[in-house]
């Protein structure tokens, strides 16, 4: 039996940024972990697969692949998506991705070598978050009060498509599509239209940066953001993690 082939692959646990706290009970991804198997040839050919380069939807893919756990891909909310597809990085090609990076002030590339087990979540008040993805704002300006939710998997597909349509049509409206997607309530008024004919008509533009700030300050996430060391010595920290198709490329 010494030939025999081990057909069985490893597989580890991620731990999400939410640590379950925005899904329903009834729902597996409030237990806040996903189980993950170890990439293979298959999803390298997910990887070079070009119509998914093309529509942008290779990343969704690969992680689809990968993850043991029976859940519903389309509730993830995009912070724990964030630190499964930073999971698959490391269980693929390890924690140390090599990218070519302008100096901050010089503008000179350099190769560096981030650590990507060094990101680490965001620190938020999980006291807020009671097994369910609703939560509640009042805007300072106008003091109406706003209920939103945390964008998931699905919300942003949703956005991307809208926002193509609306690029067909020669219009750029981003940052009030999203506000729509994550706004559900207008002083109790739960009807789309309504919420609609608000963000387009009555949010003031102080109001609405208030919320999107307040939305990202308590939305789990990793912090994807790392220490710049250049060879002169400079030191910048809160470097944005260069996260292109190259991600998943390391000898690229």
């Amino acid at each position: 039996m010494d030939n025999e082939v081990k057909m069985s692959l490893p597989t580890e646990n991620v731990e999400l940024p939410s640590k379950g706290l925005l899904y329903p009970l009834d729902n597996p991804l409030s237990s806040g972990v996903v189980e993950m198997k170890y990439m293979t040839a298959k999803e390298e050919d997910i990887l070079s697969n070009q119509n998914y380069l093309k529509d942008g939807t290779v990343f969704d893919k690969l992680l689809k692949s990968l993850i043991v756990s029976k859940i519903n891909y389309d509730d993830l909310t995009v912070g724990d998506k964030n630190a499964i597809l930073i999971a698959a990085r490391i269980l693929g090609y390890g924690k140390d991705y090599k990218v070519t990076f302008a100096h901050p002030i010089t503008g000179e590339e350099e190769v560096i070598t981030i650590d990507l087990a060094e990101m680490k979540n965001k620190e938020v008040d999980y006291s807020l978050f009671k097994n369910n993805n609703e939560f509640t704002f009042t805007l300072p300006k106008s003091q109406n009060q706003i209920s939103f939710k945390m964008l998931t998997h699905k919300d942003e597909r949703q956005i991307e498509n809208e926002l193509k349509g609306l690029k067909k049509i020669n219009l750029s409206a981003e940052v009030t599509t999203r506000l729509k997607y994550s706004i559900i309530a207008v002083n109790n008024n739960r009807e789309a239209k309504a919420i609609r004919e608000f963000v387009d008509n009555f949010m003031l533009a102080a109001d609405a940066q208030a919320l999107r700030e307040y939305i990202k300050e308590i939305s789990p996430d990793l912090n994807l953001t790392f220490i710049f060391v250049g060879s002169d010595g400079y030191t910048k920290e809160g470097v944005d993690l260069p996260m292109g198709v190259s991600f998943f490329y390391p000898n690229a």
